[in-house]
């Protein structure tokens, strides 16, 4: 009774953890890195007159193509001219045509953002006032269909099959050396490397489909496939393709040359005491540890590559720190790949080893010892992922980045309590039983030689028949029993073959239970297969939480963009009523030394008296002075300026102007003239109402 309640909850546990890796592989990821922190016109807002251009705002770089940027009028027609420019920073705009009519436009934008996802959305503004418009703001983006799907499981396997083929090389070269003759492990990793090199080739063609248009058709588009091939994740592709061809030779050594040279004959008896090394001989030979040495450095090299792959390419690669994030991030998943493969490898080697060649408990301390590095590697690196893309502690429980990554750190808690059980099996591990091999050869043994004494007294029995007697019979009755014998024999024969195929099946099936009751010999050995096999199903879920946090903004980013939206919501706000306007403007001026932002601040931004402040900064947001700053205002509903605004050097990329008079409240044009030499110049602008 108690056995059957147990296997119920070991059942129980099972499909859960398959159901909710089933569910977070199928979560649906947000896709937006890179958010949208601001526009102009803002997202809503109602201006007086038509804007010369729409310009958009990311948190990030973002890279923008012919149809990035698209404006369309209350019937659905485009009216945008151009190709989206970057006047400087992170600012985007794209021209409109002249003569727009009053009513509601539509900015729909489809960017791929600097670590390589692609960010979709739209919003509208009106010019005049609102109208009814015949465009849907709520456009599916690229990433939402059939080719999102695919490429997001092409994610999921390729990050699996690294995880396998890295994680499987390592466990044979540093825990177990006789695993390299062993058919299963073989298969293991080398499904590992077809994985990897399927889903990167799957990637590459669907990415060009995943970026743009979102259709399956145009996964096969070659002129799609030129444009993926001049991106970054596109050359980083196709770097790992060229890696996994050098993977290919090292699988080839390793289960060619090097297991040639693994002793896999010879079982570990560590658990008796006498001091056995799982049958891998003395390993002084010069030219094993010269082979050895060989393959540990090259597959270092090899796997260090594979993640630097995806390093170069996603979230290390942008942000704080890039410099120290990426080589952390290699770190990161190298040791992944050594815990979860090696588990991996461990499992299948558990399972499917044959008796001749058992998993000792010196591989499996081997591999407890690696696995705990690998812990405490994860643990140090996770810390700094934590920090550089949270940034807060509340972004754990306000941030969908966030409450994925507490659902990752309890899946490894979960994983490290089990292997802790595996430890405790560990240390009661003996080899499968000698006795019952022991038993198992001797009827073996037996059974031959009571069929070769069979044998021996059937070829006797004719020779003892009396010659004496047989003389007497005639020559037609031999003939006739010659003949019957012969027909006898000819049945006998297609018989035999019957009978021969049907006991080759038994034997086989024999040998099979024979082995797996070798292997179940040792209950200790079973219970270290259970809890190594609950550690893998836990691991299947990480994997998918992890492969879901790779496609999902950065907290940081999450809020940073919540917070840019606030605020010019805020500004927006206080535009229209009474208080202050801030507004900020990258410009270039083409020069050197030519690009910065200047912002503009009006209080109290009402009619009558205002104080304007203009501070400019570099591109890294220090304040620098410029030889000449000049404001105009514009109220071209009214006619009125451009009245001009001199404001007064106060100190280091700061000007001032009091008593600032503007006539009325309406939609004003600020247009600033950044002067960065005698001849570099520039004049940029912005709406803002007042009043």
């Amino acid at each position: 009774m108690t056995q059957t309640i147990a296997s119920r909850v070991r059942t129980m546990v099972l499909l859960f953890l398959v159901v909710a890796g089933a569910l977070l592989a199928g979560a649906a990821p947000a896709s937006a890195h890179a958010a949208l922190t601001g526009s102009d016109p803002a997202q809503g807002a109602v201006v007086d007159t038509a804007p010369t251009q729409v310009s958009l705002t990311f948190s990030e770089p973002v890279a923008v193509g012919d149809d990035s940027v698209r404006v369309l009028d209350p019937k659905g027609e485009r009216v945008d001219k151009g190709v989206p420019a970057n006047p400087g920073g992170t600012t985007y705009g794209v021209r409109l045509v002249s003569g727009l009519p009053d009513g509601t436009y539509t900015v729909a934008y489809q960017v791929v953002s600097a670590d390589s996802h692609p960010v979709a959305g739209a919003f509208t503004f009106s010019i005049g006032a609102p109208s009814e418009t015949t465009v849907s703001v709520s456009a599916q983006g690229s990433d939402d269909g059939l080719v999102g799907w695919l490429y997001g499981f092409g994610r999921y396997v390729s990050y699996a099959g690294f995880v396998v083929l890295a994680g499987g090389a390592a466990f044979v070269l540093a825990c177990w050396a006789p695993g390299a003759r062993v058919r299963a492990v073989q298969r293991l990793v080398v499904s590992g490397w077809l994985a990897l090199t399927a889903a990167t080739l799957g990637l590459l063609m669907l990415r060009g489909s995943y970026t743009t248009s979102g259709k399956i058709g145009d996964v096969f588009d070659l002129e799609l496939l030129g444009d993926v091939l001049q991106t970054k994740t596109g050359a980083a592709l196709v770097s790992r393709l060229l890696l996994l061809a050098a993977a290919a030779l090292f699988i080839a050594v390793l289960f060619g040359a090097y297991a040639r040279t693994a002793d896999g004959g010879a079982p570990d008896h560590a658990a008796e005491g006498d001091g056995g090394s799982d049958g891998e001989g003395d390993g002084g030979e010069p030219d094993k540890r010269d082979l050895t040495f060989g393959l540990a450095l090259g597959g270092t090299v090899v796997a260090a590559g594979l993640a630097a792959s995806w390093a170069m390419s996603e979230h290390a690669s942008q942000g704080l720190q890039a410099g120290v994030a990426m080589p952390v991030d290699v770190v990161h998943l190298l040791a992944v790949a050594a815990w979860l493969g090696g588990l991996t490898a461990l499992l299948v080697a558990l399972y499917r080893a044959p008796v001749e060649t058992p998993v000792g408990r010196d591989a499996v301390r081997r591999f407890s010892r690696l696995a705990f590095g690998s812990v405490v590697t994860l643990a140090v690196t996770g810390v700094y992922q934590s920090w550089r893309q949270l940034g807060s502690w509340s972004a754990f429980t306000d941030t969908r980045y966030g409450q994925l990554l507490l659902v990752k750190i309890a899946l490894v808690a979960v994983m490290v309590a089990v292997a802790f059980l595996s430890r405790r099996w560990t240390q009661r591990l003996a080899d499968a039983r000698v006795s019952l091999a022991s038993e198992e050869a001797a009827r073996s043994e037996g059974a031959e030689r009571a069929e070769e004494a069979e044998r021996a007294e059937e070829e006797k029995q004719p020779a003892g028949a009396a010659p004496a007697e047989a003389s007497g019979t005639s020559a037609v009755s031999e003939a006739v029993e010659a003949s019957k014998a012969s027909d006898a024999e000819r049945a006998e024969a297609g018989h035999d073959s019957v009978r021969a195929a049907q006991l080759a099946r038994q034997r086989a099936a024999t040998e099979a239970a024979r082995q797996k009751r070798l292997r179940d010999a040792d209950p200790n050995r079973f219970g270290l297969r259970r809890s190594v096999l609950a550690e893998a199903g836990v691991a299947v879920v990480l994997l998918a939480v992890t492969t879901v946090l790779t496609q999902t903004e950065p907290g940081r980013t999450e809020q940073d963009a919540k917070a840019a939206t606030a605020s010019s919501a805020s500004a927006s706000t206080t535009g229209q009523g009474s208080g202050a306007v801030s507004l900020t403007m990258p410009f270039d001026t083409g020069g050197a030394n030519g690009k910065g932002v200047v912002s503009v601040d009006l209080d109290p931004a009402q009619a009558g008296d205002n104080a304007l402040h203009v501070y400019v900064e570099g591109p890294d947001g220090t304040p620098v002075d410029v030889p000449e700053v000049k404001i105009a205002l514009t109220l071209a509903a009214q006619d009125i300026g451009p009245l001009p605004v001199a404001p007064d050097h106060v100190t280091t990329g700061h000007w001032s102007a009091s008593k600032v008079q503007i006539p009325m409240a309406g939609d004003w044009k600020v247009e600033v003239t950044v002067r960065t030499s005698d001849i570099d110049q520039v004049t940029v602008s912005k709406n803002a109402q007042i009043g």
